[in-house]
């Protein structure tokens, strides 16, 4: 019985020779699935279109499901949750998509009797164990292909395999960018960007281009953490998102220019374009600075960090993610209010208001006015006992009553 394998399929250069690849040289017959996570092909191509190339490159068939909504609700929203950005800057743009893609892939292995499933991903990548420990997580009884970390090609060769086999590509060997994209942004490597010294091209970049010289504002609300609103306009979150996007955007915002460090242990020069991503997540972060606790803030703020670095490495279905999730999805019941941004061209943001019907912050005992309702005589007593401890260890055993250690 032939083997049939289940590829996630984008339509780019990678996954298109895959189909061929796995068919010529493993004798497979392969099923292709293209997930659509909020990738943006009108401009370019349809996915009408991107269907026809896996056909044309030896699939059985090509499966499209839409999972932008899915997408949204239930990566984007938890990623809002917890502020999430790898080393600080990255908003996940990949990482996010990975494990949805996941659920579809087992699904569909399922569907058609598939004894394995497969990606595109090199062995260099993040990607790879994304796909694969997260399908391990949902199936484990599945095989994972990965023709890229077998085949020896270089991205040059993969484009004259290409059209040895004519499969109509858009690739070429002078532009040989590697895009990703999906609802919450844009990666983009390969190429020019490869050499860390030079200045990224401008070619590439479709998100943030200028197209307005006039500042934008606009106003954010929240319910429980989750956007629900611009501008007072309610709107189902994967919307609300490539509104952001696109009015953030057009002022340049969202580009984001890094070397980071991949899970299999290299440095990438890496450039992304987030506009929404990054504009959500500022104003959420600043929410949160009016309304939770202090204790709960900065234990929060700690944790941010491991669940980004979690999701980066591939461990979305993991238990230690699933026990971070309950612990920040439950910060976020009072997190609801209104963050006002405004954006400046090129490519400035600040958040200029903030205000919730759950803050924490109390007029009365903020002012230095006449309003002002803090008792300053408790601060005496406060600060002495705070103080306390150190004040004793200065004395008895403070620098001016120690005796330096003899050689």
């Amino acid at each position: 019985m032939t083997k049939r394998v289940v590829l996630a399929y984008s339509g780019g250069l990678d996954t298109s020779v895959a189909v061929r690849w796995m068919i010529q040289e493993w004798g497979v017959e392969v099923i292709c699935l293209l997930v659509d996570v909020g990738q943006d092909v009108k401009s370019s191509e349809s996915f009408a279109e991107i269907k026809a190339r896996a056909l044309a490159a030896g699939a059985l068939e090509c499966v499209t499901v839409d999972a932008k909504r899915e997408m949204a609700e239930e990566f984007c929203a938890p990623a809002i949750f917890a502020n999430a950005l790898y080393e600080g800057k990255y908003p996940l743009v990949s990482a996010l998509s990975r494990p949805v893609i996941d659920r579809h892939l087992v699904d569909q292995a399922r569907k058609f009797n598939a004894q394995a499933v497969a990606h595109g991903c090199t062995g260099k990548g993040n990607d790879q164990v994304r796909f694969e420990v997260g399908t391990h997580a949902l199936a484990p009884e599945l095989e994972v292909l990965a023709p890229a970390r077998n085949w020896g090609m270089t991205r040059a060769d993969s484009v004259d395999f290409a059209q040895k086999w004519e499969i109509p590509i858009k690739a070429t060997k002078e532009k040989i960018y590697s895009i990703d994209e999906n609802l919450w942004g844009r990666a983009i490597e390969c190429g020019a960007i490869e050499d860390p010294w030079a200045a990224p091209p401008e070619e590439p970049y479709t998100l943030t281009r200028v197209t307005t010289t006039e500042p934008v504002e606009l106003t954010l609300s929240f319910v429980s953490g989750v956007p629900s609103a611009i501008d007072g306009v309610n709107m189902e979150l994967a919307e609300l998102i490539a509104a952001v996007n696109a009015r953030a955007g057009s002022t340049g915002f969202g580009r984001l220019d890094m070397v980071e460090n991949r899970r299999v242990g290299i440095k990438s020069r890496e450039v992304y374009e987030c506009p929404g991503a990054l504009a959500l997540i500022t104003a959420h972060a600043d929410l949160e600075d009016l309304v939770l606790e202090r204790d709960v803030h900065h234990e929060k703020a700690r944790l941010e960090s491991r669940w980004a670095e979690l999701v980066y490495d591939g461990m979305w279905f993991s238990p230690l993610k699933e026990a971070l999730d309950a612990f920040i999805a439950d910060t976020q019941r009072h997190v609801t209010g209104d963050v006002r941004l405004r954006f400046d061209p090129p490519g400035l943001l600040r958040v200029v208001g903030r205000r919730s019907p759950k803050a924490l912050y109390d007029y009365g005992l903020a002012t230095y006015e006449a309003a002002d309702t803090f008792r300053h005589s408790d601060a005496e007593g406060f600060v002495h006992i705070y103080g306390l401890g150190v004040k004793t260890w200065a004395a008895r055993q403070g620098a001016k009553n120690s005796t330096p250690p003899t050689p």
